[in-house]
């Protein structure tokens, strides 16, 4: 494990492996570069591309410098990417797909090319959003310590798994891990705004993915539910110069051996610098 420091003084801890064009790989919630998918998709594409996966703020081996704002998030990748020699290819799934997209726009001339997996943006009434003031309940949960709380609010009531999910959950050694950054969730809702209430993308971040004027790879699994497919082929709708593709028989939660070949192919089209 490496270190970098990011603009605000803040410590980001990035793993390094393979040799090629530099990649970074953006998690979404509650995953690291220790947990959850992108250790072992790090390795795969690893043989083709120079990988970084490091831990956002607030998890793992980064620090957490107050207050927190999406651009200090995008500074932190940026410090990845000066670290890479200033330019990069950038992956992220679910909320780090969000981010890597406003990363791109903030950052033109360092990003060369985008792949996002399932953003989690709930566009249309195609399942019932989450209550009205989710946020709001999860700030009070992150105040009164009730970490698991968090956790199993947002299983249930934002991404609508069934009731029992959370208490299979905490029998599981991924509870702990899950518990250690729940209080980092409120910056994943800060990254995609007011993005999962069932109306159209917000025109704030609608503007910020359509600055986006590189070539954007857009991915959803062939099994995840209709209202993540309508709101990958919103965000396509935004873009100057994607590609959609849906991954057969995958969910939200894709195997690595899967997307490892789409994203290959993908960031090796054409040149790169």
């Amino acid at each position: 494990m490496t270190t970098v420091t990011s603009a605000d003084g803040t410590t980001i801890g990035y793993d390094r492996a393979g040799s090629g064009p530099a990649l970074i790989l953006v998690d979404g919630a509650f995953c690291s570069r220790e947990f959850g998918p992108m250790p072992a998709l790090g390795k795969l594409l690893a043989e083709r591309f120079t990988v970084y996966t490091y831990d956002r703020r607030g998890r793992g081996a980064s620090g957490d410098t107050p207050p927190y704002a999406p651009e200090r998030e995008i500074e932190d990748i940026e410090a990845l990417i000066d670290e890479a020699g200033g330019t990069a290819l950038l992956h992220g799934t679910s909320y780090g797909a969000v981010l890597v997209l406003r990363t791109a726009a903030a950052l033109p001339g360092k990003v060369i090319k985008v792949a996002t997996y399932e953003a989690p943006m709930l566009v249309d009434d195609s399942r019932t959003a989450p209550p009205v003031d989710y946020r709001q309940q999860v700030d009070r949960m992150v105040a009164e310590g009730r970490n698991g709380d968090v956790v199993a609010f947002f299983m249930t009531k934002v991404v609508g798994a069934p009731a029992f999910v959370p208490y299979v959950l905490r029998l599981m050694p991924a509870w702990k891990k899950l518990k250690a950054v729940a209080p980092t969730l409120r910056y994943d809702f800060e990254v995609l705004g007011d993005s999962q209430n069932g109306k159209p993308i917000p025109a704030e971040l609608a503007k910020a993915i359509a600055s986006v004027d590189i070539p954007v790879w857009a991915g959803d699994g062939g099994k995840s539910p209709a209202w993540m497919r309508h709101a990958q082929d919103e965000l396509a709708k935004l873009l100057s110069d994607s590609r959609r593709e849906t991954l057969p028989g995958q969910t939200h939660q894709v195997k690595a051996e899967v997307i490892a070949p789409a994203l290959a192919a993908f960031f090796a089209e054409g040149e790169v610098a």
